[in-house]
């Protein structure tokens, strides 16, 4: 008797104790699938409190109790709670009901930038659920964080403290005229009075302020007419292209009701205020989300929601309007060139057209990212979405972007980094990407000296805001960035002319062009200008046989090998009509040095010619024989081809050179080596090849010697 009494009470207890446990985990899910996560998140913890380990079906629901709590922590931005309870999961085991506890933690983590341990949770995940795309999105992310960062794109970023409170500040929107700034705020003086469950935070309005004279932001202010701010929480929002009828997200909070969000509208009433809002029938049941509406005609309009029929997750989805029925077809999905089984929300659209939105199903920095999709032709079609990358998009949620400059290089978007005072809230954010900066250098050269520096050379540069000109130094070369009140030389999107000219030298009819049109990006431009001289260019030596005008071609010269410095000179100026004059030494019958310089140059002629195309009315082969000797440059003993500083002009004369015939037998024969030289001469500068006259047919022909 005793025995049945003792397990009665047992019977007793363990049926209280369940029946306790029960009553706290019914709470608590009744909280969840409200989506009133803030109440939600204790009333789990509680629940996980009270449970026990022992027994699978307890842990089970202990785990269950440990997701949850996780995912309103994940809800609500608070990712370091929302990992800790994940982790309490996986230590449960709760991956086995459910796999996406990987996941989720693997982006909580990702925000953390704990990139190792959120790669081991997308593996985890990706053994369990194979097919899924969001593991390998992770695991890219996680990858590859490291180059995002090094490809910082040129924004300067900007907490527009001004306009920011410590709550909520988020979605901006400027109005048609570009006077008027919409944004979403949860500020003091907002209508909603009571927390919303949902995100912790008080209930949000629509909030404007506006640009003063100084260029400063006005206090913000309530947007004006009746039924637009409410008890609830409104948001993103949007106006049709005449500014005339203004669209925006309402999200009701009802008791014991599971309301999603919906899109209003409504009519502008005078300059400042706005008619009774009316909701626009997009979805089938009261459950379903609808929100953050993109339009630009009024007609066509974009938004987010949750209804069957998608990838996963809130996809972006869009709806047409029909005049006649006064009413809005049913919505269609943008497909899986913009959707992932990821969230895609906050849509807007760019100056050209291009969809702006965020997504957190695809490679990224952590969180929601800003993608651009390109818009196809004159259809609502888009695609190729790509990260518009850091430091716009971070480690934390980024959206709602706006372009508030023709250009898109000044714009707006909310940002859950952290601010100024260190929290992780959403707040409106400006980027501005300043200026390209541009500098020019030009190297002048000396075409008649194997490219030598032009010291001298006159630079004159011409673009749309007038000429400026310069002097080359020692080493040919000029340099340009600042003015002396600040502003650059070269400007974005702009065309320049720049010229050369030296006297002593022909002039460059033609100079370069340079452009900064599509250069998007700095850029220090570095050209190479060059003039001939208006005396024989020198050549690189080209040696012949003795006596004949066979090209030596070994270890001692290698005559071809000079030669293509004059087919490189040809291909690179085809202006250019060059003389190519061979001379002799002064030794021999002078009768027989002219023949013997006349096949000498038609050999070089010969051979740009017939084996490396150059057309031959461009080449010129002249034979000089011994009658113009070479001027050289004396140096402390030393005898150059070419100008020297400092070096004493020394014409090589036969009386000259036979000054060392005995004493120094050596140099003796380097000086006649020195007068035994093919030049080149500028004969003109403006070859044409539909005019210029047939070459002579005979210096393709050798002279008897």
């Amino acid at each position: 008797m005793k025995i049945k009494v003792v397990l009665a009470l047992l019977l007793l207890c363990v049926s209280t104790l369940s029946f306790s446990q029960n009553k706290y985990i019914l709470k608590a899910n009744e909280a969840y699938a409200k989506e009133n996560y803030c109440d939600a998140a204790e009333l789990c913890k509680t629940a996980y409190s009270k449970l026990t380990r022992k027994g699978r079906g307890a842990q089970k629901k202990k785990a269950d109790m440990a997701f949850k709590a996780a995912e309103c922590y994940r809800h609500t931005e608070r990712y370091r709670d929302a990992n800790e309870w994940y982790e309490r999961a996986i230590l449960l085991e709760h991956y086995e009901d459910e796999p996406l506890v990987y996941l989720y933690n693997g982006d909580m983590l990702l925000k953390m930038r704990e990139f190792e341990k959120a790669k081991e949770n997308y593996e985890d995940y990706k053994k369990l659920v194979p097919g899924d795309a969001r593991a390998n999105a992770g695991i890219e992310s996680c990858n590859d964080h490291k180059e995002y960062i090094a490809e910082k794109k040129p924004y300067v970023i900007e907490n527009q403290t001004t306009i920011n409170k410590p709550e909520f500040d988020m979605s901006p929107m400027f109005d048609r005229k570009g006077k008027k700034f919409y944004f979403s705020s949860s500020r003091p003086g907002s209508t909603g009075k009571e927390i919303n469950p949902r995100s912790c935070e008080p209930y949000m309005d629509l909030w404007i302020t506006e640009v003063d004279k100084k260029g400063n932001w006005t206090e913000p202010y309530l947007v004006e007419g009746e039924g637009i701010n409410t008890e609830d929480d409104e948001g993103t929002v949007d106006f049709d292209s005449r500014g005339k009828t203004m669209f925006f997200t309402r999200c009701p909070n009802i008791k014991k009701q599971n309301l999603g969000c919906d899109i209003w509208m409504s009519e502008a009433k005078g300059r400042d205020s706005w008619k009774e809002p009316v909701k626009l029938e997009l979805k089938s049941h009261d459950s379903i989300s609808v929100g953050h509406p993109c339009t630009d005609d009024g007609k066509f309009l974009i938004f987010a929601s949750d209804m069957p029929g998608g990838y996963g997750g809130r996809d972006l989805w869009y709806s047409t309007y029909d005049r006649k029925t006064d009413s809005w077809a049913t919505p269609k999905n943008m497909g899986p060139e913009i959707n992932t089984k990821g969230n895609e929300l906050f849509p807007t659209f760019a100056n050209n057209g291009d969809l702006l939105f965020s997504s957190d199903g695809r490679p990224g920095l952590g969180g929601l990212d800003i993608y651009r999709a390109t818009k196809v032709g004159e259809e609502n079609k888009w695609e190729n979405p790509v990260n518009i990358g850091y430091p716009i998009n971070g480690e934390n949620n980024d959206y709602g972007m706006i372009e508030a400059s023709d250009d898109g290089r000044l714009g707006y978007f909310t940002s859950e980094r952290k601010g100024p005072n260190g929290e992780n809230v959403p707040d409106i954010y400006s980027y501005e990407q300043p200026p390209y900066v541009y500098s020019l250098k030009i190297v002048a050269q000396d075409l008649g000296e194997g490219n030598a520096p032009l010291e001298g050379a006159l630079i004159t540069v011409t673009g749309p805001d007038g000429s400026w000109s310069g002097i080359t130094e020692e080493d040919g070369s000029i340099y340009w960035d600042k003015r002396p009140q600040g502003d650059r030389y070269i400007n974005e999107s702009s065309d320049y002319t720049i010229m050369i000219s030296k006297d002593g030298y022909y002039e460059d009819p033609n100079g370069l062009d340079l452009t900064t049109v599509d250069v998007n990006y700095d850029q220090d431009f570095v050209l190479n200008m060059g003039l001939f001289p208006k005396r024989p260019i020198r050549l690189p030596e080209v040696r012949y046989k003795l006596n004949k005008w066979e090209f030596i071609n070994d270890s001692t010269c290698m005559s071809k090998d000079s030669l293509e410095f004059v087919y490189n000179l040809l291909k690179d100026r085809p202006e250019l009509v060059l003389e190519l004059s061979s001379h002799t030494d002064s030794r021999g019958r002078n009768d027989r040095n002219q023949i013997l310089s006349e096949n000498r140059a038609r050999a070089c002629y010969k051979y740009l010619v017939e084996e490396r195309g150059i057309d031959p009315r461009r080449i010129v082969p002249v034979g000089k024989g011994e009658e113009n000797p070479r001027t050289v440059y004396l140096l402390e003993g030393k005898y150059y081809a070419s100008q020297t500083s400092g070096g004493e002009p020394v014409v090589l004369k036969e009386s000259y050179i036979n000054g060392f015939k005995r004493s120094d037998r050596e140099l003796f024969e380097r000086l006649h080596t020195m007068n035994r030289r093919t030049e080149g001469a500028v004969l003109s500068l403006d070859f044409d090849p539909e005019t210029a006259p047939p070459a002579n047919p005979n210096y393709l022909e050798y002279l008897p010697y």
